[in-house]
């Protein structure tokens, strides 16, 4: 009985027939060419937000917005598959699980931060700007 219970799932020498993942696509994210294909696509994600503000490229902050949160998905995205190495064969799906999950935390902060700047400004602002009028 315990020489089945040894070798259920397990090598002829005691190793997990499993244990070698080398079907991780055409290029494996665990090596130095990996790595530095995901700093690059950082450092652009990064640069290219930080261009848009800099350069004023959109007339209207709204839009502005919305780009600098459009690269701030993809730079998430982007770090979870090239330095967390999730995607959807690894661990049995439950990586994917794992990005599913953070992608609907991130949707839901940003929406929420979104909101609550907007209501911020639109019923803390008339206020604000009618007491300073009054000031000395």
């Amino acid at each position: 009985m315990s020489a089945h219970i040894e070798t259920a799932g397990h090598g002829a020498h005691g190793h997990d027939s499993h244990g070698d993942h080398h079907d991780d696509g055409p290029v494996s994210h665990s090596t130095f060419k990996g790595y530095m294909t995901g700093f690059v696509l950082a450092v652009i994600l990064t640069a290219i937000p930080f261009w848009v503000v800099m350069a004023k490229v959109f007339d209207k902050p709204n839009t502005t917005a919305l780009v600098i949160l459009a690269f701030a998905v993809v730079q998430i995205v982007v770090h979870m598959i090239y330095f967390l190495h999730m995607d959807a064969k690894s661990e049995g799906g439950w990586n994917m699980l794992a990005l599913i999950f953070t992608l609907v935390v991130v949707v839901i902060t940003l929406a929420g931060s979104l909101w609550v700047m907007y209501h911020m400004n639109t019923n803390m602002m008339p206020v604000m700007m009618h007491d300073m009028k009054n000031m000395p």
